[in-house]
């Protein structure tokens, strides 16, 4: 207990924020136990060791953790280690003067956690570019290509819970000049700036005043409002000349930094009638409405519903708080609620057919590339063989996803897709949106729907239903445990085939580096893959069969089979995970 104490004492004296210092201080108090009961003690203690239990690590999405005093939370502390480390990385590799671009978003911490990243970079001899407001992920991104910057930071969590906060980082410029040219890092420079973050003594020894940047000949600069019109006038110039834009569009941020920019850039680009979701219009990091403010989440689009059906909308549009997902909804009268909304790998075909038709030449093998996430559906890979077009498939995350060759179109599961790559080499859900109200207001004007292309896509590819099983855990360990089971005890069949393949994803191959997943292929062509989530403590299972269709079958009785050989996958892959038995 004493070297924790004595941790937490010289995180205190060397914290510059005043209000995580008194916040970890009287955490100490109650560890200690001086007026406090033994219940509260001991509940002390076990806080106080899990903010100490390491720092926080680089993952799927750079840092992401708590909001909180200590190493192992999100705090000015870190976040200003973490910038240290970052610009001294940038220097090692290029010299002096590294051209950073910072963008952040309306959660707790968010603005405070871009200026200190500002004037870090400042005052190493840095060129700063502060976005001029909160701002979705997207436009960080667009701007890190656009001004050629060497790097770029976002301070967001996306769609983590009210209590997050995160971190970040993207390479471009002169450090990355393949095609993962502002892409989010990747190995081995993840481990690279890792390192440098932990060669930095103390927040005191890390230069941030003015003083300090004038003497190093480095400059914080807060960007004009024109980095914004100059994505919305590449997000606009999407649509085509003379495409159809009569839609009625009900769009939600889900109370995140989207619905303003999203909704200028649908307007300007002709889509006229846009109804915003009024109790999730504007930015609020209590997220008061939902219960996760990720779309994909159960109820996360109830107000949406509700505010289409009183506005009589054709299409509902909903975007995570950063912005960079975007999920899609479409009337169903045979639904509850009225609407039906599309999964992940449903909007990535749409999307991905789309790209594939406006990409591939007549009669002949194109040069684009369609990509999309392993645990994505293996549709995509049908589209582009159809359209003579290449599929790759990557890792899970953009950050391998936007750095493919030659990429016209990527996409994964989660509500990602890159729509626009010579842009921006990431996840975006406002050109998204853009996309999907275009290809929507196309088929609206020649009597067709969405859900239209869907069943051509199934007749012509087969029908390709994918549905997830997520157990979120309070104790990780009980990831690692239904991993090490299936490791151990792998199953030989799923949904009554026998499984014909099982691969260990963390041996890697020549296609894909090592990740810790598993992918479990049966005789019947049904596909499981099991991964923990990068993200949040979870455990995901990914599911997916292909039912074959004839050229006149009434696709009913398909997704009735369809969905029944998933129920069944997903029984028998938590059986086999212990995943049960998990609370």
């Amino acid at each position: 207990m004493s070297d924790l104490v004595a941790a937490a004492r010289a995180w205190i004296a060397d914290d510059p924020d005043p209000a995580t210092a008194d916040e970890l201080r009287e955490l100490l108090d109650h560890a200690l136990g001086d007026g406090f009961t033994e219940g509260e003690q001991r509940a002390a203690l076990a806080e106080l060791a899990d903010r100490f239990s390491g720092p926080l690590e680089f993952g799927t999405a750079g840092l992401r953790g708590a909001l909180g005093a200590g190493p192992h939370r999100m705090n000015r502390a870190v976040v200003i280690r973490a910038a240290a480390g970052l610009v001294r990385y940038l220097t090692d590799t290029l010299g002096a003067g590294p051209r950073v671009v910072i963008g952040y978003d309306a959660r707790f911490g968010s603005s405070d956690f871009a200026a200190d990243t500002a004037d870090v970079v400042a005052a190493a001899g840095g060129h700063a570019y502060l976005l001029p407001a909160a701002l979705p992920t997207p436009v960080l991104a667009f701007a890190v290509r656009h001004l050629d910057a060497d790097a770029g930071v976002m301070v967001t969590a996306s769609h983590n819970p009210p209590q997050d906060n995160g971190y970040k980082v993207y390479l471009g410029g002169r450090v990355v000049t393949d095609a993962g040219q502002g892409a989010q890092i990747v190995p081995p420079a993840d481990a690279e700036i890792s390192a440098r973050i932990a060669q930095v003594p103390s927040v005191a020894s890390v230069p941030r005043s003015a003083d300090a940047a004038a003497a190093t000949g480095g400059r914080r600069e807060l960007l004009a409002a024109d980095i914004v019109d100059a994505y919305v006038d590449r997000a606009t110039g999407l649509v085509p000349d003379g495409a159809p834009r009569d839609l009625r569009i009900v769009l939600t941020p889900l109370h995140g930094v989207g619905g303003a920019l999203a909704g200028r850039v649908l307007a300007e680009a002709g889509f006229a009638d846009v109804t915003l979701v009024a109790e999730q219009a504007d930015p609020d990091p209590t997220f008061p409405t939902v219960a996760f403010p990720n779309p994909e989440e159960p109820g996360a689009l109830d107000l949406a519903f509700a505010t289409a059906a009183r506005v009589g909308a054709d299409l509902i549009i909903a975007n995570d708080p950063d912005a960079d997902r975007c999920s899609v909804a479409v009337p169903d009268r045979d639904a509850d609620t009225g609407w039906r909304q599309l999964t992940g790998d449903e909007v990535g075909a749409l999307l991905g057919e789309q790209a594939a038709t406006s990409s591939a030449p007549a009669g002949g093998d194109g040069e684009g590339v369609l990509a999309s996430s392993i645990v994505s559906s293996r549709l995509l890979a049908a589209i582009a063989v159809h359209h003579g077009l290449t599929h790759r498939a990557t890792l899970t995350g953009f950050k391998w996803i936007s750095r493919v060759d030659g990429l016209v179109f990527g996409y994964e599961e989660a509500l990602g897709y890159c729509t626009d790559p010579a842009a921006v080499r990431d996840k975006d859900g406002i050109t998204a949106a853009v996309r999907v109200a275009t290809l929507a207001a196309g088929l609206r004007a020649r009597g067709r729907t969405l859900t239209d292309v869907l069943d051509d896509l199934a007749r012509r590819h087969g029908l390709h239903a994918t549905a997830p099983l997520s157990v979120r855990v309070e104790d990780r360990a009980l990831i690692a445990a239904a991993q090490d089971r299936l490791r151990k005890v792998p199953p030989t069949t799923l949904a009554d085939s026998a499984v014909v393949s099982a691969v260990d994803l963390a041996t890697g191959s020549p296609d894909l580096p090592p990740t810790d997943g598993l992918l479990y292929l049966t005789e019947a062509n049904d596909r499981i893959i099991v991964r923990p989530s990068g993200t949040e403590p979870k455990l995901k299972c990914y599911l997916e069969v292909i039912e074959a269709v004839g050229p006149d079958e009434d696709l009913g009785p398909v997704r009735t089979r369809a969905v029944a050989r998933l129920d069944r996958l997903r029984a028998d892959i938590a059986a086999a995970a212990g995943l049960d038995a998990v609370p």
